[in-house]
């Protein structure tokens, strides 16, 4: 797949969005999150899967630069299963939306956004599943045993229940989003 200069220039501003939302990650963590997740997924269908999944993968680095958790301080095999984490919400998305745009039901406006909004749905969902998975069953027991309670289960919400909250609001905030600007003749790539 080859990547244009107009897809190169569109992740950049994209990726300087996300940067400029993690410096107010301290002040609230849902609002950070749900526009990294907005941004991921207008990246991923203006520019294509290939932006997308570079963002997913950068995202989640800038963030431990910008932020500097403890958590992934101490358990460093963290950074990895966000990345996936976001990875699969960004691929699901893409994919199923894909499909289902195809369809003859989706040559309607109001429809389209619906198939917008599942498809981000599915993708949240399982990637709350995964990094809740992943990074609560698997990474902290066997690498982080000698973590703090308290900052075990603030993991447990963290990397579980908010990545869902956040994906969710990041996709109804990204859905609104495109049904604004794809009124304006912008078209997303397949």
């Amino acid at each position: 797949m080859k990547i244009t200069t107009k897809q190169i220039a569109l992740t950049g501003i994209m990726l300087a969005i996300i940067i400029v939302s993690q410096f107010f990650k301290n002040a609230s963590v849902y609002a950070t999150g749900s526009v990294v997740n907005m941004v991921l997924i207008l990246n991923t269908v203006w520019c294509g899967p290939v932006c997308g999944a570079l963002l997913s993968v950068i995202a989640p680095i800038t963030a431990f630069f910008i932020t500097g958790s403890p958590l992934i301080s101490a358990v460093p095999l963290i950074l990895p299963a966000i990345m996936l984490g976001n990875l699969i919400y960004v691929l699901v998305f893409h994919f199923q939306f894909r499909l289902t745009k195809k369809s003859s039901i989706a040559s309607k406006k109001n429809i389209r956004i619906l198939l917008f909004i599942a498809a981000g749905v599915v993708g949240a969902f399982l990637k709350a599943a995964f990094m809740g998975t992943s990074i609560n069953l698997c990474i902290i027991p066997f690498f982080g045993a000698n973590l703090p309670a308290k900052m075990v289960a603030a993991a447990k919400l963290q990397f579980s229940i908010v990545q869902l909250i956040t994906a969710l609001i990041g996709t109804v905030a990204a859905a609104v989003c495109y049904g604004r600007i794809n009124e304006y003749g912008q078209t997303e790539r397949s």
